[in-house]
C-alpha cells in the first residue's frame, strides 16, 4: 500500500512519483506484466505520465531479469489512440506498437454474472435484470505476474466517482455490463449519484471484483489531479494525490480527496455558463457532453449552456452509436425510455440510450453546441441549439476568460476550461 498527498496546488513532484512506483514494485517478481491506463480522452489525469514511468521502470535493463511489458489503454466504448496521442499521452515512453487495442464487442470473457437479486436491491427494483460480467480476455492471461490500473478518481455520471474497478468492468469490459451500467445510472438519477461512492453502479462493480477478480494479480494506481485555476493552460494538471494497491480503502481515501478538490459549489444557480472543450481530448459529443453531464447541478432553470467545441467532429465514438444518436437525438429521459420499448436497435443498445438521456437538459436549459466541423443541420438534428465556434469565439475569448465568473459584454458569464476534472452544483 503506497499513499501520497500533494500539499501544494503544485501537486505531486516527478521525484516523489518515482519514489511510489519503486516502492509498489519492491520485492515483486515480475516476468511479464500488463500496464491498464486510461485512454487520451484522460488527458488531464497523469495516468499517461505514471505509465510511462512504470514502463521506463519494467523495462530497466538493470533489473536482474528481463521485464515483458504489454500495454492495453482501457478504451472502453471510445475509439483507439492515434500515434499522436500515445507519443502525447505517454511523453514518448512507450512505442505506439507497442499498445494493444480493446475491443469491447470482440475480445471479452464472460466471468461471470451479478445476480438479479443483487441488481434489484441496490437499485431500489428500478433495475432487475441480472449483468454479464465481461473483461478483455488478456486479463484472464495467468502468464502476466502482475495487472497494473491506472486510472484518475474523479466524479463520474454513470459511476459516481470514476475509476478503481470501473477501469477492469467499463474500460475494459464488454457490451453486457457497459449497457447494464449506463442505463442503471439512468434510472437510478445521475443527479443522485455524480460525486457519491457506493452509487448502484459501484455496489454492482464491488460485486462482481469481490466474486470474480479474486485471483487475478491486480494493482490500482489512482490519481486525483486539478488545474491551476488562474487562467494558466489545462495542461498545467498537477496530481494532488496518488493511491497504490488493491484494498479498497485506497479507493475510499482518493475519492475523499476528490470530493474536497473537484467538487465545486457555486453560491448561486448560474444563468449562463460557458465550458471549452480542448480539441485534443474531445473529438466527439459522447466525450464532450461531460460539459452538460457535470453542470446540470449548477445551472439555472432557463438558463443557457455554450459549449466551445472546436474539435468536434461527430457524435459517438463508434460508427453504431453515432448513427443512434443521429437517429434520434438527445430528445429527453423520457421520450428516450418510451422509444426503447418500440425501437429495436435503440432498446438493445442500453448505453448508447444512457447517453442521450444524460445529454439532454430534459427542458431545463439551453444547450448551445458551437462547432466547426459538425455542420448546422446536424447539431440540430440531434436536438442541440447551434452556432458556429469562430462566432462564439469572438464573444467568448478563452484567451481572456479564468475558470469561474466573468464579465463579458457587461454579462456575468461562469466558464470551464475543462469539464472532464470536476463536478458544479449549488450549495
Amino acid at each position: 500500500m503506497v499513499l501520497l498527498s500533494g500539499s501544494s496546488d503544485n501537486g505531486l513532484d516527478d521525484g516523489a512519483l518515482m519514489d511510489a512506483l519503486q516502492q509498489s514494485l519492491a520485492g515483486k517478481t515480475l516476468r511479464k506484466v500488463l500496464l491498464l491506463p486510461p485512454d487520451y480522452t484522460r488527458l488531464y489525469s497523469g495516468a499517461g505520465k505514471i505509465t510511462a514511468m512504470y514502463y521506463k521502470l519494467l523495462k530497466d535493463c538493470s533489473h536482474k531479469n528481463t521485464v515483458e511489458v504489454d500495454v492495453m489503454p482501457a478504451l472502453g466504448t471510445h475509439e483507439p489512440m492515434s500515434p499522436k496521442e500515445c507519443e502525447s499521452f505517454f511523453e514518448g515512453a512507450i512505442p505506439y506498437e507497442k499498445l494493444v487495442v480493446h475491443n469491447w464487442r470482440k475480445d471479452v470473457v464472460k466471468i461471470g454474472e451479478v445476480p438479479a437479486a443483487f441488481v434489484s436491491e441496490v437499485s431500489e427494483g428500478r433495475s432487475t435484470a441480472a449483468i454479464d460480467v465481461e473483461v478483455n480476455k488478456r486479463i484472464l492471461d495467468t502468464s502476466y505476474d502482475c495487472i497494473i490500473s491506472v486510472g484518475q478518481v474523479v466524479p463520474h455520471e454513470v459511476v459516481g466517482m470514476a475509476n478503481y474497478s470501473k477501469n477492469i468492468f467499463v474500460g475494459c469490459g464488454g457490451y453486457s455490463m457497459i449497457n447494464a451500467s449506463h442505463m442503471l445510472s439512468v434510472r437510478w438519477g445521475i443527479e443522485r449519484l455524480m460525486g457519491k461512492d457506493f452509487s448502484p453502479v459501484r455496489k454492482v462493480f464491488d460485486y462482481a471484483e469481490e466474486h470474480f477478480l479474486k485471483n487475478i494479480p491486480l494493482l490500482y494506481v489512482l490519481t486525483v489531479t486539478t488545474t491551476k485555476r488562474d487562467g494558466t493552460s489545462p495542461d498545467a494538471a498537477q496530481i494532488r494525490g496518488l493511491y497504490i494497491g488493491r484494498e479498497r480503502a485506497l479507493f475510499e481515501q482518493a475519492v475523499r480527496l476528490s470530493q474536497t478538490l473537484n467538487l465545486i459549489k457555486v453560491d448561486k444557480p448560474l444563468k449562463k455558463i460557458v465550458v471549452y472543450l480542448d480539441p485534443r481530448e474531445f473529438k466527439s459529443a459522447w466525450l464532450g457532453n461531460k460539459a452538460i453531464y457535470r453542470v446540470k447541478m449548477a445551472i439555472a432553470w432557463g438558463g443557457e449552456l455554450i459549449i466551445l467545441a472546436p474539435g468536434v467532429r461527430k457524435f459517438g465514438e463508434d460508427e453504431g452509436n453515432d448513427a443512434l444518436i443521429r437517429k434520434y437525438g438527445y430528445v429527453g429521459q423520457e421520450r428516450i425510455l418510451q422509444l426503447m420499448e418500440t425501437e429495436e436497435d435503440l432498446g438493445k443498445n442500453m448505453s448508447a440510450a444512457a447517453h442521450l438521456i444524460h445529454g439532454s437538459s430534459d427542458g431545463k436549459f439551453k444547450i448551445v453546441y458551437c462547432t466547426k466541423e459538425l455542420s448546422e443541420d446536424e447539431v440540430r438534428g440531434a436536438a442541440f441549439d447551434y452556432r458556429h465556434y469562430d462566432e462564439a469565439a469572438k464573444q467568448y475569448d478563452i484567451r481572456k476568460l479564468t475558470d469561474g465568473y466573468n464579465t463579458v459584454a457587461g454579462e456575468e458569464i461562469y466558464y470551464i476550461s475543462n469539464p472532464a476534472l470536476g463536478l458544479w452544483t449549488t450549495g
